[in-house]
């Protein structure tokens, strides 16, 4: 069972205990993005079980959100991350990913990964860069399920 941390920044606290989680918020904001139009709640619901979740909060209020999908020792993949309007522009997105990486049971992950259309420049600053050797990776999409 992971550990439930929490990081204070400012009026902001991040943390991954998923009993703070308001998972209605979380995917009615989603399914408002690119990425997470049309994912049903029930699917939403099943991967934050499924996935080291983490909530950006201003007291009680949640105004972000980001989880990691891993094994918890050779591999992460980042997923939804998302700070809510109207709380961007203030740092909190580096400061999301960052209690990510520094999670005591994230450390030491050999291979993070993620996908995005329009933060590339964002997830730089991270060590984040194009695979590779993308020739190496496969998949299997099935969009509508």
């Amino acid at each position: 069972m992971p550990q439930h941390v929490d990081v204070e920044y400012g009026e902001f606290t991040i943390s991954s205990d998923p009993a703070r989680l308001d998972i209605e918020k979380i995917s009615g904001v989603l399914e408002q993005t690119y990425w997470g139009r049309g994912r049903p709640r029930e699917m939403m619901r099943k991967a934050i079980r499924n996935s080291l979740a983490f909530g950006v909060y201003r007291r009680k209020e949640q105004i972000g959100f980001a989880r990691a999908v891993t094994d918890y020792s050779t591999y992460a993949y980042l997923a939804d991350v998302i700070i809510f309007e109207p709380f961007r522009e203030r740092g909190l997105g580096k400061r999301l990913i960052q209690a990510i990486f520094d999670h005591p049971d994230l450390t030491g992950i050999r291979r993070w990964a993620l996908i995005t259309q329009d933060a590339q420049e964002f997830y730089k600053q991270f060590g984040f860069h194009a695979l590779d050797h993308p020739e190496r990776h496969m998949e299997i999409r099935h969009p509508n399920s």
